[in-house]
């Protein structure tokens, strides 16, 4: 996420009420979860175990919980509780802005473009030309529509990200300030649900075509081409690249990246990232030979038991 205008260390310290290490000056120009960093970005970190990531990482800005050396060009935000401040940043570039109408004055809508009865546009939305928009979807602020999508009744694009820190209170939510792009040419199905970025976007790419009941995390970014099936649910952080195909209820973990073309089977539980090319089935999902072979060997288990018993 880009800030409107490029600010200053110390102007972002006094948002948060910070301690700053490195120039007042230093320009800061956005903040960015650390899989997204560029150059002029904050990125915090809150944990040791990710103290030298963060450091090493393109962020040039990092808020963090602790006193440590400043890597040369870049700078330190000083904060005894840096999620919180991230919200606090989050908050203030991008602020809720409630909507009086169910399409906003501030969306912008491409000729020929259809929407149905009872359909919520929110903030800043932006919609291509020929698209069809079916009844009851909700779209939230600054979501990007491409060109020829067609999206069915039900469907909720730009929901917040699935993402908590564990407190003694409770779970705390970290904010959502990113978006989420589709696309030309792209089909969502009825009752879809895609996450917005957490700072980024989630990105669905041209001719994606997606089923029924099909929930996308935060960040993730789907390629060209890509045929996902009902009740399929993909967590945050996911690359799945182009011409991938993933059929009915199979579930994706977070972080991972699904190769070009790759095919995964119905009610497969995909936990690494899964080579392109291949198909893949079971839980967790593997290359269908390796699956047969599991499978042939659990068949034999009866009948190595009862060999075993009668040798007893």
């Amino acid at each position: 996420m880009k800030f409107p205008n490029p600010h200053t260390l110390q102007q972002i310290a006094t948002i948060i009420n910070a301690k700053f290490i490195g120039d007042l000056n230093f320009p800061v120009l956005g903040m960015n979860e650390i899989h997204v960093v560029t150059a002029g970005d904050i990125v915090f970190v809150d944990h040791p175990k990710y103290y030298t990531k963060a450091l090493e990482s393109a962020a040039t800005i990092i808020l963090i919980n602790k006193e440590v050396a400043c890597p040369d060009g870049k700078a330190l935000l000083i904060s005894d509780d840096p999620f919180r401040d991230f919200n606090k940043l989050t908050t203030y570039f991008k602020a809720f802005v409630s909507s009086e109408k169910s399409i906003s004055d501030t969306a912008i809508i491409g000729e020929g473009t259809i929407i149905q009865p009872n359909t919520f546009v929110g903030n800043n939305v932006t919609i291509g030309i020929n698209c069809l928009i079916h009844s009851n979807v909700s779209i939230y602020d600054n979501t990007v529509i491409g060109d020829y999508v067609t999206i069915h009744a039900g469907a909720v694009l730009g929901s917040d990200a699935f993402y908590y820190k564990k407190r003694p209170e409770g779970f705390d939510k970290l904010k959502s300030g990113g978006r989420v792009v589709i696309k030309d040419h792209v089909d969502i199905g009825a009752a879809c649900t895609i996450d917005k970025g957490v700072t980024g976007d989630t990105t669905i790419g041209e001719g994606t075509k997606i089923d029924n009941q099909v929930h996308i995390g935060h960040d993730t970014v789907i390629g060209k081409k890509v045929l996902i099936a009902s009740q399929t649910g993909i967590a945050g952080c996911v690359i799945i690249e182009d011409e991938v195909t993933l059929w009915g209820q199979v579930g994706i973990t977070s972080g991972i990246t699904i190769g070009e073309k790759a095919v995964v089977s119905a009610q497969s539980g995909v936990s690494k990232s899964l080579e392109g090319g291949k198909s893949y089935f079971g839980t967790p999902a593997g290359g269908f030979r390796e699956k047969y072979k599991e499978l042939a060997n659990l068949r034999m288990i009866p009948e190595l038991i009862e060999q075993l018993k009668s040798k007893q």
